[in-house]
């Protein structure tokens, strides 16, 4: 429990980090928009063109009786929306930190900086940390949808479907969100995906605690482009309380201390007489 709240605290530390610093809060909103301003165009064009999807997609109820093949195609639109609509909210996250990755870069190492410093750079190029980044983010992606599949299956068993399946995937989703969101700052420490991974699960409640009300929180794709920046500064927090220890600066390296005197040896003395020759 203790860890949940750390977690969570976090989060809040992350969102205040942000009003105080509203330069890069307004910063940190620039991707969320743009992502807003497509999902919304994109969720526009499929309502205007919902009517000629569901046509093309039922050539099967041409020869219907005209009632029972408008009240098909009506609720093959109505499906094709609200699944769009679904879509969006799923996807929105991961969308928005695939398009903000130098703005999230940027405020993350802003927030290092402030907070006392980071790491120093890995030293990458751009199209490698963006590649790092988007193939990371890829495979975070297909785990959760693979997870989601599992889920939606089991959604169809009585009771269970109903009670530990929402728990279970809010909590798939909070760990994984966490993931993405403290992967700017984990690979500004050289970890890989399963590194990450690994280094989050071993203090899974920690990442449920930051991740799962964010998840209820951005199932309003409005709400989560406001909260992005904090969240992008709570993760980053977050990582500095797992990975304190920042690698101190490469100095010149430091002098051999001088050897210890050796014991003075003594010279010969002198020679003792010898016997006295004999005639």
């Amino acid at each position: 429990m203790r860890q949940l709240l750390q977690g969570f605290r976090h989060l809040l530390r992350g969102q205040r980090w942000a009003v105080r610093h509203g330069r890069w809060w307004g910063f940190g909103l620039l991707p969320g928009l743009v992502s807003l301003v497509l999902y919304v165009a994109a969720l526009v064009a499929l309502a205007v063109w919902s009517g000629d999807l569901a046509d093309w997609i039922t050539p099967f109820a041409d020869h219907w009786s005209s009632g029972a093949r408008t009240a098909l195609r009506d609720l093959t639109a109505l499906l094709l929306v609200g699944g769009g609509l679904m879509l969006a909210v799923v996807t929105f996250t991961a969308v928005t930190l695939m398009i903000g990755e130098p703005f999230y870069e940027s405020l993350s190492e802003r927030v290092e900086d402030i907070e006392g410093g980071g790491p120093a750079p890995l030293g990458l190029s751009w199209w490698r940390q963006l590649l790092w980044g988007l193939r990371d983010a890829l495979a975070s992606v297909l785990i959760v949808a693979g997870i989601g599949v599992l889920l939606f299956g089991c959604s169809f068993v009585p009771v269970v479907g109903q009670t530990v399946v929402p728990v279970v995937g809010a909590c798939v989703s909070g760990f994984f969100l966490t993931e993405q969101l403290t992967a700017v700052a984990f690979q500004r420490r050289g970890l890989t995906f399963r590194q990450r991974v690994r280094r989050l699960r071993g203090r899974l409640p920690l990442a449920l605690g930051f991740g799962v009300p964010l998840v209820l929180l951005f199932l309003i794709p409005l709400v989560a482009v406001f909260a992005m920046p904090g969240a992008v500064a709570g993760a980053t927090l977050l990582v500095r309380d797992l990975d304190p220890a920042n690698p101190a600066p490469a100095g010149p390296p430091a002098a051999a201390p001088p050897p210890a005197p050796s014991a003075p040896v003594a010279g010969p003395g002198p020679s003792a007489p010898g016997p006295t020759p004999t005639a």
